[in-house]
């Protein structure tokens, strides 16, 4: 029997461990451990990456700790544009979403797109017409803001007037959540979903809806979702980069995606993060900022979650390796 595997991000350049309450370190984390408990139990009960990545990322959109869903950021317009993706590596199915602005949990309206469009990228009402149709649940744009969005939107453009943009943190500029699973059937999978970064020109995209960019999985090789700034993810097609080190170079998946990450995308002072998973099982979440919201679960089942250097060992949970 293969062993599983599931790892989780909530977004690089985490906030100072001065900006928030203990109670609201507590809070974040305990969202991380529900969101790969989420996960777990999919893996668990021999059910595939592909709903233990949803399940996973679903958690992560309905927190407000995160930027994605109820929480997520706002545009110039002080206006939410939602993009997430989804990949299945055991035959390179994917779909995408971006510029949504009334889906409820957009990951699931990125499968929708794999499973039942035809199509791999659908964008702005047409995303949201089509999330409708399908069933899914439909709120008003109002659902996902929170004061915490709106101090960082006012916070941002600020900086704009003054010309500061690259004196704002990493936590008021951008964030996004994700998730990489490895199931007994061997299979891979990842997801990932955000609401951009705050104070985002109205219409941006950037790479967390980009297959090979901002998620990417291929069985045998790697399952990736990254969180940074999208630009420079889509140039450096982030994901399939990380693939491609260990399909042509023969890398081991920590040696990729700490090369990409904290080499290849570092050289141009932005934030950068990921999660990966391989065939193997194997885990790596490399960044290059301050701290990164993370998570993972060991093949023997030990549950961790971590925002700045320190991990905190959670729990075991049921269904790891016997």
């Amino acid at each position: 029997m293969n062993p599983v595997a599931l790892a989780i991000h909530g977004g690089c350049g985490v906030m100072a461990k001065l900006d928030l309450s203990e109670e609201e370190w507590q809070a974040a984390r305990a969202d991380l451990a529900a969101s790969l408990r989420a996960g777990w139990a999919v893996l668990a009960r021999g059910g595939s990456a592909l709903d233990a990545v949803e399940a996973a990322v679903v958690v992560m959109e309905d927190s407000p700790h995160f930027n994605a869903g109820y929480g997520a950021a706002l545009n110039e317009n002080a206006e939410h544009e939602l993009d997430a993706s989804i990949m299945d590596g055991s035959n390179l199915d994917a779909g995408a979403i971006c510029a949504a602005s009334r889906i409820k949990n957009p990951v699931r309206a990125a499968r929708a797109v794999m499973e039942k469009s035809g199509a791999v990228l659908l964008t702005g009402p047409a995303a949201d017409r089509f999330a409708e149709r399908c069933g899914l649940d439909i709120v008003a744009p109002g659902y996902f803001t929170t004061e915490r969005r709106q101090k960082a939107l006012a916070a941002m453009k600020a900086h704009a007037r003054a010309g500061t943009f690259k004196a704002a943190s990493e936590a008021e500029k951008h964030g996004t959540v994700g998730a990489v699973a490895l199931d007994r059937a061997g299979h891979l999978a990842a997801a990932t979903s955000t609401g951009g970064y705050n104070n985002k020109p109205e219409g941006r995209v950037g790479d967390s809806p980009i297959i090979g960019a901002g998620t990417y999985a291929r069985d045998g090789v790697c399952a990736v979702s990254g969180t940074g700034q999208g630009e420079f993810f889509i140039r450096h097609v982030v994901g399939h980069e990380i693939a491609s080190r260990i399909t042509y170079l023969g890398e081991t998946l920590e040696a990729a995606a700490h090369r990409v990450i904290r080499e290849d995308l570092k050289s141009y002072g932005i934030g950068a993060g990921a999660v990966a998973v391989d065939g193997r099982g194997d885990v790596s979440a490399p960044y290059n900022t301050d701290g990164m919201f993370r998570g993972w679960v060991t093949r023997e089942g030990r549950l961790h979650v971590a925002s700045h250097s320190e991990v905190f060992f959670v729990e075991t949970l049921a269904g790891g390796r016997p």
